[in-house]
């Protein structure tokens, strides 16, 4: 995600002299230099101190150990980071950090890594209105990026957008199989339900997709069929089931990688 993010940046003629990144891994370093022309360091603390922006592009399980080599640096709200770290909230990254830290979490998806991503976004009250523009910058060179309401929104963030596209990949895959059941063959299926997945959600972007979905069904038609058999067995029910289940489990990740 941090390399997606970094090409996103420069394709949109962000200045690749200004963008450093740090990791432990020198290999993974040499390929972001050799790419992308960036800076790079495997120290924590190398270049930090003078960052506007502290990209935490970390996994989960290490958020703790890297905040609290950053927690060295001296507090200022002109400082900020940003967390794409799933499931650690603001409160236990700005503990981390040694608190008072100016701090936005995103909740982006994997389809950032080709800039189609969808990501949700949320601040503390040390976050100001130009660098929440900054922010909602730098996670639009990947896909769009929206402000919820409040952080515990990102929850339903994660079980709509950031656990969302497996549901379509899952979906795909059925449809695939479908397909290979009523007779075509396993290339021709894979490649008909993947290019209709495209086209509906190409057109899903410009148009209201109940307007869409009346558009294509046809009284008495195939398509009518179809829907009505989705409705006979409760796919709606299914859906929010599903949705649900997501949510409740990013909560409850949330509560392991903190401790509470």
């Amino acid at each position: 995600m941090a390399t997606s993010l970094i090409g996103g940046l420069i394709a949109n003629h962000y200045d690749s002299a200004a963008i450093s990144a740090c990791d432990i891994d020198a290999a993974q370093l040499q390929q972001l230099q050799d790419r992308f022309g960036i800076g790079t360091s495997q120290a924590a603390l190398d270049g930090a101190h003078a960052a506007e922006v502290i990209m935490l592009a970390v996994k989960p399980q290490v958020m703790q150990v890297v905040c609290e080599q950053l927690a060295a640096l001296p507090v200022s709200p002109e400082q900020m980071f940003i967390s794409i770290a799933a499931g650690i909230p603001i409160d236990a990254i700005d503990n981390w950090l040694g608190g008072g830290r100016t701090i936005v979490r995103c909740m982006p998806n994997t389809p950032s890594l080709l800039q189609l991503g969808a990501t949700g976004l949320a601040a503390n009250s040390q976050v100001s209105p130009s660098q929440k523009a900054t922010a909602e910058k730098i996670m639009q060179a990947v896909g769009i990026s929206i402000w919820v309401d409040a952080e515990a929104d990102l929850d339903a963030v994660t079980a709509i957008s950031g656990s969302g596209p497996a549901y379509f990949f899952y979906f795909i895959e059925l449809l695939e199989a479908a397909g290979v059941k009523l007779g075509l063959t396993q290339p021709t299926a894979a490649r008909l339900a993947r290019q209709t997945a495209l086209g509906a959600a190409s057109m899903a972007l410009e148009e209201d997709v109940v307007k869409l979905r009346a558009q294509v069904t046809s009284k008495k038609g195939t398509t009518e069929q179809a829907i009505l058999s989705f409705q006979h067995n409760q796919l709606a029910r299914l859906v929010d089931d599903a949705t649900a289940a997501a949510h409740n489990r990013a909560q409850e990740l949330a509560r392991e990688l903190t401790g509470d």
